[in-house]
């Protein structure tokens, strides 16, 4: 297979070390989620990955522009640049969608998403840069930031032809969640789950601590696309939820997102509905898996491990995909 492997964490204290691992698993790149409401900031643990590592490629899983001003994500990206060096960085950014509804907000515009990684790029180039009615320009001294300018890849995480048509536009890639873009150069898709041992049950306690996660993704995604009724109780796990008041909703919904299955998800996931939705396989259904997704135009996969032992989850993983 022509497919890069990447992998993706739901950022931890750990996920320096894990990014360690994944280097010498020969893992070609590690992206780490920007969701604060659930994970420790991305740049300090991406600048405390750099120091671990020397060879893996290093991104933002991706970027949410509403968090930080354009000047503090140039910023960022120059001191992750001063750390692992240009070659080595990349900066996914999309609009939101997880960081923001978990903070009860709707995901920004894809005309404000463009209006960023303009005047981002800009700082980055040593522009000046109108924001907020204020021109600005990074004015750090050498050894105070990366000497600019910088040129850094940027990968757009794109839901839909407005996201697709920023990435075409402003874009060296495309970044989509169980299935890749199509027409991209570089598309990357984001996979959760767990390959299981010979002979192993998708409905193993170790299976299901490993794969969970993404069983709790589904759940929420067939919600939003009033697909409930593919799985079993979809309509009483709903329930579960809108007796949450609206205003607190989306802090019950988000417990535990991409780490882990919370009490109210708990009982309608099972290993069927893992194997079924390609999270909990044999190595040659995941390999079945990967050849249709290169097929369909996808160029890199970005495997997010969870669980108990990440460490296993990234071998087994790296093994399937390289054996």
């Amino acid at each position: 297979m022509a497919l890069k492997l990447a992998c993706a964490f739901a950022t931890s204290e750990h996920s320096p070390e894990h990014a360690r691992i994944a280097e010498e698993l020969g893992y070609e790149r590690a992206w780490f989620y920007d969701s604060p409401a659930l994970y420790p900031d991305v740049w300090v643990q991406l600048c405390r990955a750099a120091d671990r590592t020397r060879r893996i490629s290093l991104g933002t899983g991706v970027l949410v522009p509403h968090l930080r001003h354009p000047m503090v994500t140039a910023a960022a990206i120059a001191t992750l640049v001063s750390a692992a060096g240009q070659d080595r960085v990349v900066v996914g950014i999309g609009s939101g969608f997880t960081a923001r509804v978990s903070m009860g907000q709707r995901p920004l515009t894809w005309r404000f998403v463009s209006e960023y990684i303009v005047a981002l790029r800009g700082l980055l180039r040593g522009e000046d840069v109108e924001w907020e009615g204020a021109i600005t320009r990074m004015l750090q001294w050498e050894g105070y930031g990366a000497r600019r300018p910088i040129e850094v890849p940027f990968v757009i995480a794109a839901g839909g032809p407005k996201g697709a048509a920023t990435a075409k536009e402003l874009g060296q890639g495309v970044f989509g969640v169980f299935e890749p873009l199509p027409g991209f150069d570089w598309s990357v898709v984001l996979l959760f789950g767990t390959v299981l041992e010979p002979g192993e049950s998708p409905d193993s306690a170790r299976a299901m601590a490993a794969a969970g996660h993404g069983g709790s993704v589904l759940l929420h995604y067939f919600l939003e696309h009033r697909m409930l009724d593919q799985i079993p109780g979809g309509e009483e796990w709903k329930k579960l939820y809108d007796a949450v008041p609206e205003t607190r909703r989306h802090l019950a919904m988000h417990d535990g997102h991409l780490v882990g299955v919370n009490d109210r998800d708990r009982p309608y996931i099972s290993g069927d509905l893992l194997a079924r939705n390609h999270m909990s396989m044999s190595r040659e259904a995941w390999r079945e898996r990967m050849a249709a997704l290169e097929e369909k135009g996808a160029t890199e996969i970005a495997f997010q491990p969870a669980g108990p032992d990440i460490p296993r989850e990234l071998e087994a993983f790296a093994r399937m995909l390289n054996g």
